[in-house]
């Protein structure tokens, strides 16, 4: 399923609502992924503390809103403007694409906690297209 330009157009008008607050977005979104999907705890072995509310599970998660803003930039073009990452991923940290999918679910389940009156059904099928094409960028190289 392909992004139309009017999903483009939401997303991006989304993202300028909710980029202020992309970083606690992102930190309980990866909490809520540990937590409800324990088994993404094995990529992650190397954090001296793996409980969801950890300094570095908020530090990933900050890291994740940064790429997503990255995402909305290359929104025309998300498998080449994540190819590095989509490598960086299947060669090196060797993580299961499906994960990709299981921590965009726990974004937009955070981004309609914080913004419940413009998380609107519009937004949120714009958002979940966006989210599940940059999963498929992410996914690119294991192919």
């Amino acid at each position: 399923m392909s992004l139309s330009a009017k999903d483009k157009e939401v997303v991006r008008a989304f993202w300028d609502t909710v980029k202020g607050s992309s970083e606690s977005i992102g930190a309980e979104a990866v909490c809520r992924m540990l937590t409800v999907y324990p088994q993404t705890k094995t990529y992650f072995s190397h954090w001296k503390d793996q409980s969801p509310t950890s300094d570095s599970a908020v530090k990933h998660g900050i890291t994740v809103m940064n790429g997503i803003e990255d995402a909305v930039t290359k929104i025309d073009d998300l498998v080449g403007g994540f190819l590095t990452l989509s490598e960086l991923h299947a060669f090196t940290l060797r993580v299961d694409p499906a994960n990709f999918k299981l921590l965009a679910h726990c974004i937009i389940v955070s981004m309609a906690s914080a913004y419940p009156d413009e998380f609107t059904p519009e937004v949120h099928v714009s958002i979940d297209k966006f989210l599940a094409a940059v999963a498929r960028a992410l996914s690119e190289k294991y192919r």
